[in-house]
């Protein structure tokens, strides 16, 4: 017989379901997949000249920056806004994440690790290390 947890969200204080509650790993990581994917499409036709070979690690710059951007200023990257989620901080306001909170959530998931581990509330290790939650928007 395993404790019973509540819901993923209930011990930092969100709603079970709708707006502001924790949003899905399966959105997350389409998400993710969107971003990813207009990043590769950016450095494969505009810095490679469409030569495979040359695209290397733009990508990953790439979407540095976007999230650093996106996520920065509005809370939400493009696959992020198309699939109705956002970041916010964890704690008092639930605002915006700080640029600081941006720039090393962001680096974390570049490197991709930390965010295939998850707390049983769904928080990857990038969002725990900078106080961070991706919520339903």
């Amino acid at each position: 017989m395993g404790a019973d947890f509540g819901y993923r969200g209930r011990r930092l204080g969100l709603p079970e379901e709708g707006t502001g509650s924790v949003a899905s790993t399966g959105r997350r990581l389409a998400a993710v997949f969107i971003d990813w994917s207009l990043c590769y499409l950016v450095s494969y036709g505009l810095i490679a000249q469409r030569d495979v070979l040359k695209v290397g690690i733009w990508p990953s710059v790439i979407f540095f920056l976007l999230g650093l951007l996106t996520v920065g200023t509005v809370g939400q990257t493009p696959g992020k806004r198309l699939l109705g989620l956002r970041v916010v901080r964890v704690g008092g306001g639930r605002g915006r994440a700080s640029l600081g909170q941006v720039a090393l959530r962001t680096f974390l998931l570049v490197l991709f690790v930390p965010a295939i581990i998850w707390d049983r509330d769904g928080r990857g290790l990038h969002d725990k290390a900078v106080g961070t939650v991706e919520v339903r928007a």
